[in-house]
């Protein structure tokens, strides 16, 4: 574990401007991946065309849900870390999965509705505009009110806590692990910038990989025309299209993943180390 744990105002920062530079620099890919894993067909839901379709809601949504993100996981890992060190279940791995499922959570308060609005403008609803896509969500206020809007715009948010904790789950603590591996080897308090972002990659890579069935289940709940449970579209997609619908995608997601763990977590510690905090 580090010895001196990233203020709260680093992780803030930190998280903001790796968030905002991994997803504008991979849009195209997430696009293409949204639309090989549309119910409706890669080339229906658009093709190649317009693979910046979507891209404001990106733009808002990016730089707070980091944000979040590690401003939870670091807060937590300090707040846990002495807490879990002497347990026989291995304290420091335990210490990361929990602080960043409890990351991914809060992050999702911001992505869960970003990734509705930018995910129908990806596959060519409404036009491809995030701005429709949102004033359709609104409009359902007419006939539901605040809690039809609340509906949609968290539409997915079960299956998204369910692809996004498992994801963490693994990814983090290879990452950490990783880091504190590096650090004894070498014997340094920080890894650099580019260590941290192969460590990244490679961590990415491996939870991406996992876990595309959970993502292709997101993406076609979110995309459904009306709403439907996870239970119900896993049935139909079992039943209707067999097993390899499940990993639609897994091949721009897990070199978007691996790509956007370098850049995310390679940017992220760049700023820490910036500003003078080991992580």
């Amino acid at each position: 574990m580090e010895n001196q744990p990233t203020p709260f105002r680093t992780a803030l920062l930190a998280g903001a401007v790796a968030g905002t530079t991994v997803d504008l620099s991979l849009f195209p890919l997430d696009t293409l991946k949204t639309r090989l894993q549309s119910s409706a067909g890669f080339f229906a839901s658009g093709g190649f065309a317009g693979i910046y379709r979507g891209i404001g809601s990106a733009v808002v949504g990016s730089a707070p849900g980091a944000a979040f993100f590690f401003c939870t996981y670091e807060s937590a890992k300090q707040y846990l870390a002495p807490r879990l060190q002497n347990t026989r279940f291995g304290g420091d791995a335990l210490t990361h999965m929990a602080a960043a499922s409890l990351g991914e959570i809060a992050a999702c308060a911001v992505r869960v509705p970003t990734e509705v609005v930018k995910q129908r403008a990806q596959a060519g609803q409404h036009g491809g505009s995030s701005a429709r896509a949102l004033r359709a969500i609104l409009a359902t206020s007419a006939t539901g009110g605040l809690p039809a809007v609340w509906r949609e715009l968290y539409r997915g948010w079960g299956i998204t806590v369910f692809r996004e904790v498992p994801f963490t789950v693994i990814q983090f603590p290879l990452w950490e692990g990783m880091k504190a591996w590096r650090r004894r080897t070498t014997g340094r308090q920080q890894v650099g910038a580019a260590e941290s972002a192969a460590f990244g990659s490679v961590a990415g890579a491996v939870a991406a990989a996992a876990t595309t069935p959970l993502d292709v289940l997101k993406t076609r709940v979110m995309l459904s025309p009306e709403r439907v449970s996870v239970a119900a579209v896993f049935g139909r997609m079992a039943r209707e299209e067999g097993v390899r619908p499940f990993f639609a995608g897994v091949a721009p997601r897990v070199t978007w993943i691996s790509i956007g763990g370098a850049i995310f977590l390679g940017s992220y510690q760049w700023v820490v180390n910036t500003l003078g905090m080991p992580a």
